[in-house]
């Protein structure tokens, strides 16, 4: 199991590094019931990232080509290489300061402290089920705890061991302030406007540095 961890582990940061995304939670969390709207938000993105996992590990599970050793790692490296042809194209994007196809439009980032806490479940769940690469990303993850063959329960905890960790850049926030409201205010709204600053740059950096990764990896898993 600890070698499934490790695997999942660069699908986890890659997951997570959504600097837009914490961005609206710090953004939710400045506002009058922050806690309950950010959580919201995040309960969104979780709630499409297990629907994702029941749909996809159901079928995974029911296809003998797609369980079997040979069929689950052309999967998971098939998977992987797209999730590094992606990861770069978003890095050349942003690098020719094109829009990542990931990130809301303008208008629902100046909107967002409106935002009810039903809306910023919705939001959460939109923005997760139209972002190409975190698709990609869940997948890939189903693919390699299927590949595994392990048992169904030892399998779902690591699916949401996955879940989870995923979440974790948006989950640290919403904990820290609901534990210390006054605390630490001022340095989620230090760490937001420093995300604001260098988003692009994170963004190229990160899809820049795994998306090679990710394509060493599928590539190697279809040629080895």
């Amino acid at each position: 199991m600890s070698s499934v961890i490790v695997n999942l582990l660069p699908l986890i940061i890659g997951a997570a590094v959504v600097p837009i995304w914490i961005i609206i939670v710090l953004l939710l969390l400045s506002n009058k019931g922050g806690v309950l709207k950010a959580s919201a938000f995040v309960a969104g993105i979780i709630a499409v990232r297990l629907a994702e996992g029941v749909v996809f590990g159901y079928i995974f599970r029911g296809d003998p080509a797609a369980s079997s050793d040979e069929g689950a790692g052309l999967i998971v490296s098939t998977l992987l290489l797209v999730i590094g042809i992606l990861m770069l194209v978003t890095a050349f994007r942003q690098w020719r300061k094109e829009d990542d196809p990931d990130a809301p439009p303008p208008k629902w980032m100046a909107a967002i402290s409106g935002l009810s806490a039903p809306k910023a479940f919705g939001m959460g769940a939109l923005l997760v089920a139209i972002a190409a690469k975190q698709w990609v990303f869940t997948l890939s993850a189903i693919g390699i705890i299927g590949e595994a063959q392990l048992e169904p329960p030892t399998s779902v905890g690591l699916f949401l061991f996955y879940v989870l960790a995923a979440q974790s850049l948006v989950l640290i926030p919403i904990v820290a302030y609901a534990i210390a409201p006054t605390q630490s205010a001022k340095t989620l709204d230090a760490a937001r406007q420093w995300l604001e600053r260098y988003n692009r740059t994170i963004v190229i950096a990160i899809s820049l540095i795994f998306g090679i990764f990710f394509l060493w990896k599928g590539v190697t898993g279809l040629i080895g």
